[in-house]
C-alpha cells in the first residue's frame, strides 16, 4: 500500500480550471478514442475501461473552486470521444443516430466515470470544508485569549 501511495503522489499535480479540465477530459478522450478506432477496430470496452481513469485524473487535477465542474465535463468528454468509434453511416444524420446508438448501449461506463468524478470532487470538496473549519476554530481560539470568558462573551466595545 505505502509503494501505491508514493507512486500516486510521485505524479504530476496539476491544477486545472473548470474549462482546463473540461478540454482535458475531453481532448485526451478524443485521442483515447482514436487509437482506439486504430487498434482495436473501436472496442467500446477498452474507450470504456480507459474512460474510468481519465475520470478520476480529471477530479483529482481540478482547482478547488472549480470541483463542481468535474462531474459535469466528464460525461460531455464521453459523448465527444465517442464520435470517433460510434460507427454511424454516412452523412450527419448517420453519425448523430450511431452516436446515440453508441451512448445508449454503453451507458453503463458512462455513469460510473461519471460517478468516479462526482464522488472524488465530493471527498475532496468535503475535506476542503473541514480544513477551512478546523482552520477558523484554532483562530478563533488564538482570538479569545487573555481576556476573561465574561469578556469574550461580550462584543469589543471601540472608544
Amino acid at each position: 500500500m505505502r509503494k501505491f501511495v508514493s507512486a500516486v503522489r510521485a505524479l504530476p499535480n496539476p491544477r486545472l480550471t473548470g474549462l482546463g479540465s473540461g478540454l482535458f477530459c475531453t481532448l485526451v478522450m478524443v485521442l483515447i478514442a482514436c487509437l482506439d478506432r486504430l487498434l482495436f477496430g473501436g472496442s467500446a470496452l477498452a474507450y470504456g475501461l480507459l474512460f474510468l481513469p481519465v475520470s478520476a485524473l480529471t477530479a483529482v487535477w481540478v482547482r478547488p473552486a472549480d470541483l463542481v465542474t468535474a462531474p459535469v465535463a466528464v460525461p460531455i468528454a464521453f459523448a465527444v470521444g465517442m464520435l470517433p468509434i460510434s460507427g454511424g453511416a454516412d452523412g450527419f444524420v448517420g453519425q448523430v443516430m450511431g452516436l446515440f446508438t453508441a451512448l445508449a448501449m454503453h451507458a453503463g461506463w458512462l455513469y460510473g466515470g461519471t460517478l468516479i468524478a462526482g464522488l472524488i470532487a465530493s471527498v475532496r470538496k468535503i475535506r476542503l470544508m473541514a480544513r477551512k473549519r478546523a482552520l477558523r476554530a484554532s483562530a478563533g481560539a488564538g482570538a479569545g485569549r487573555g481576556r476573561s470568558p465574561q469578556q469574550r462573551r461580550m462584543p469589543a466595545q471601540h472608544s
